[in-house]
Parts: structure tokens; sequence; C-alpha cells
């Protein structure tokens, strides 16, 4: 992976609109822990030791290689949980290990059982892509048909089991999409350049002017928000690359880059003991941010 994986951290203080750049002290050590992978895109972790993501080499193409696989931290196994979807876009799993992901050319959303048994949840939807699952078993997700277009057919949504409802409308580009232990819904807009919440059915912009903002994940007690910025997708820090892996403390409101330099940081993931895990979709790799210095807001 070259020099990239040994970036310095810095952070992003916000004062009013601006952010004003201050370096800190490294907190992540970094090393690249799948490689020769096919196009990764999706990432979600169960615990401290287990990785599900998701392949997709031929997005569109049924029968073909893309792939749900599960990657065991504690000895490098990667196991093919799934193979020959057109196009397994997001991720996500529940209390059980349910996994759910999205095939975002077939329109449909399926769910993996413990037993390994697949069928689809939700079908003849339109081009789903982001996908989290919250502790009731309640299942969330965006929809862009009409990616870059304010206004447009896009969306987002809850299916409870039984009913989808749509919870809201007319963003340009909700990408991927995360849930709170307390409800709260987070999302990134990758045309916009913003992350949008909602609470109590409403909704506000978050964090503005980002550069194409595309994975997003919270920490295991929701006070800190990752997310990914892949501007220059397929394009390294060595060669002008301005992709990006940052962090947003929720209660202070600061910024911090984890990492600059990774050729395609496409979605992001963190792990109870607060390590971060990005897919890099263009090299092919899985990376972990292990975190060096813990603060009460990891806790």
């Amino acid at each position: 992976m070259g020099s990239w994986v040994r970036q310095s951290v810095f952070s992003l203080g916000l004062v009013g609109t601006i952010l004003v750049p201050r370096v800190h002290a490294a907190d992540y050590t970094f090393s690249v822990i799948a490689k020769n992978l096919s196009r990764p895109t999706g990432i979600v972790a169960s615990g401290d030791d287990t990785l599900y993501f998701t392949q997709v080499p031929t997005p569109g193409v049924g029968g073909g290689s893309n792939s749900v696989a599960e990657l065991d931290l504690e000895n490098g196994r990667i196991t093919i949980l799934h193979q020959g979807e057109p196009e397994p876009t997001n991720i996500t799993v529940d209390r059980e290990e349910n996994l759910y992901w999205t095939c975002k050319s077939a329109g449909v959303i399926l769910e993996q059982n413990e037993a390994g048994t697949t069928t689809p949840l939700l079908t003849g939807l339109h081009k789903p892509s982001g996908i989290a699952v919250d502790k009731r078993g309640n299942v969330y997700f965006t929809e862009v048909p009409t990616p870059g277009v304010p206004g447009g057919n896009n969306g987002v949504s809850v299916f409870d089991g039984t009913t989808k409802t749509v919870l809201h409308t007319g963003e340009p580009e909700p990408t991927d999409i995360v849930v709170s232990r307390h409800g709260e819904l987070y999302w990134t807009c990758k045309s916009a350049g913003v992350i949008l919440e909602q609470t109590g059915g409403v909704t506000t912009v978050l964090v503005s002017g980002l550069n194409k903002p595309t994975g997003i994940a919270l920490n295991k007690n929701g006070r800190k928000l990752y997310f990914t910025e892949v501007p220059t997708p397929g394009v390294p820090g060595s060669a002008g690359g301005k992709n990006m892996v940052k962090v947003l403390n929720l209660q202070t409101k600061e910024i911090k880059v984890i990492h600059a330099g990774d050729p395609e940081p496409t979605d992001v993931t963190v792990a109870r003991n607060g390590n971060v895990y990005w897919t890099c979709t263009s090299a092919g790799v899985i990376v972990e941010a292990k975190l060096q210095h813990r603060d009460r807001d990891d806790d």
C-alpha cells in the first residue's frame, strides 16, 4: 500500500462556517488487513472481531463474481457468504447477526439469517444504496434513482417488517445511512456535500461544505460520526488525490481527519472497541485504523 497508510492525523476546528486546521498527535496506527479483494464496497463491523463486506467487481451483472463476505479479524480468514447478486452495495448487521444488504441495480434488499439462508426482504425499490438497522430490527435505507438531482425521486425510508414508510425525499443523492441507538438518523448526500440528521421526524443539515461524502458510521455510544470523502476516486494521495476518512464529535462538533491519501475509501465502519475500518474499492483492500488513545467519547 505504500506510504499512504502512514499519514499524519489532523483535526479541523469548526469556527462558524470556516474549518480551521490544527495539528494533533496521531490517534491511530494503520495497517492493511485484507488485500487482493475484488472491488470491496460496503462494510460493517460486528463486535470487535468480525467484519462483513461486499465485493462488486461486475456491477449490474447477475450470476457474476459479486459477493458478500466475512472477515475474521482474529485469524484473517475470509469466508464467502453469498455470491451472484448483480450489485451488493452497502451492508448492515443486527443484534442476532442477521445481515442485510442493498442490491442497487436489482432494486432489492436481501436478508441472510445466521444459518446462512438468503431471502429478499424488499423488492421493487429504486436503486437502493445505503442501509442501517436499529436495535428493534427496523431497516432504514436510501434510494437514489436520480443521483445529483435536487427534488428528484431520491428518498430515505424505513421498513418495520411489514410496512415501508418514506421518511424524507428530495435530496439530490442520499448515499449511505446510519442510525443511532436512540433513533437519530444520519446520511451522506454526496453531490450536495452535506451530512443530514433526522431527529423526531425533523431533518436538518448537520455538516456542509464537504467533498463528496460517501460512507458513514457511528461508534458504539453514538457520540462520534465517521465518514469518508471521495472527490477523486481511484487517485492516491501521491498522485494528487484528495480522499479522506474523518470523524465528527457530535458533542463538541470538532472534525478530525483520521486518514488522507487513500485512493478510494468507499465505506467505513467502527468496531465496538473503537477501531475504524474502511474499504478501498480501487486498491482492493480493507484498511484498519487501530485506536491508540481512548477518551470518554470512545466508550
